[in-house]
Formats: C-alpha cells, structure tokens, sequence
C-alpha cells in the first residue's frame, strides 16, 4: 500500500487476502474469523501512524449513534489523530437465509453511506459465501437481481421478511462482482463521498 491511505489499496489487499484463502495459506470458516484475519493483513500493510480495530462504536468517532445505521464498524482504519478515517463492513453469511442476508448486506452499505457522509475518507464492503444459491439461481426483484442477476442495487429498499415497514436506502449504486477463492465467492464494493450522496462521478 502506498503512504497514503486510500480505497484501492485497501481493495488490492482484500484481493490478495483471498488469493491466500485459496492457497490454503490462510483459513476463513465464519464471520468472526475473516474478521480478524482480514484484519490482520490490512493492518501489516497500512500507511506508518495509522491503527486498525475491530467494533468500534461509531461515537468515538463523534458520530451520534442515531445518525448510522449501526452502532459499531466491523474494522476500523484511522489516522492516530483520526483525521483520516475508513470502515470495512464484512458479511459471511453460512445458515442460509437468503432474502434476510442480502437486505443485511445492503444495510451494511448504508451504514458505510453514513460514515462516509460524517467525513470518513471511504468504506469497503466485502462478502464472502459458500452458498451457491446466494450468487446463484432465480434473479427476480431488487435484491437477488444485484446478488444472483448481475445487476445493482440502489435507492429505496424494503426488508422482504418479517416486518417489511423496515427499509434502508442507498444513494449510491453498487454491483455485487462474484470473484472465486477456492470454495467460496467473495464480492467488494467501495463507498466513496460522491456515491454516498448519490452523485455520479464527472
């Protein structure tokens, strides 16, 4: 990575982290662990003066907590003096549960949404599945259409279980691009300041 901190190379890292996965040099088997050994790797290729963390509530970072979506960031990436903030927001969904998985991802970039629209520099989305079906197989409305259809997610989008009076919105449009490590899929999406207030870049 360079001296700087920026969205790319925190997306080449992401990539050769997978590329470890799938030598077998590296084992990821729930949510917990491709935290940490994500987080590991990120963190021995930041920029000098900057700290990784895991569930860092979103005030320390003086964002009021009714002004996110979540209370907490996966991984956080700042500046010591925290002029130069990052979040990675990280799904391994494994019992199934297609349609509550997929609204929970994109829940997951709205949150990045919020923290970039506080003033973090950007956030990176990464999911990661073994499941075929969730990139897989009948691609019909909003969310299995970006996940299993190729298509992207934005705009207003309900909860298709349970209650479905929640719904999240995305400013932003992002696509779900499946790339393959070993046995899994994985997929990364970069929130940046003009997706997150729903601009398009000039």
């Amino acid at each position: 990575m360079s001296s700087a901190l920026d969205s790319a190379g925190i997306c080449t890292q992401i990539d050769g982290f997978f590329e470890s996965v799938s030598r077998g040099e590296v084992e990821i088997y729930n949510e917990f662990s491709l935290q940490h050994e994500l987080g590991i790797r990120l963190r021995q290729a930041l920029p000098a003066g900057f700290k990784l963390q895991f569930e860092r509530p979103v005030d320390y970072f003086d964002i009021p907590r009714a002004e996110a979506v979540k209370r907490e960031i996966d991984i956080a990436i700042f500046s010591a003096d925290k002029t130069v903030q990052a979040g990675v927001e990280l799904k391994y969904p494994r019992n199934g549960q297609y349609p509550e998985q997929v609204f929970s991802a994109c829940v997951d970039l709205a949150f990045l949404e919020d923290l970039v629209r506080a003033g973090f520099a950007f956030g990176v989305f990464v999911i990661a599945v073994e499941d075929p079906l969730f990139y897989r197989g009948a691609a019909d409305g909003v969310l299995y259409g970006a996940f299993r259809g190729g298509s992207t997610v934005s705009g207003c989008i309900r909860k298709p279980t349970g209650k479905r009076d929640t719904i999240i919105e995305l400013a932003g449009t992002y696509s779900i691009d499946w790339r393959t490590a070993a046995d899994l899929r994985y997929a990364v999406a970069t929130v940046c300041p003009t997706s997150a207030r729903g601009e398009h870049p000039a």
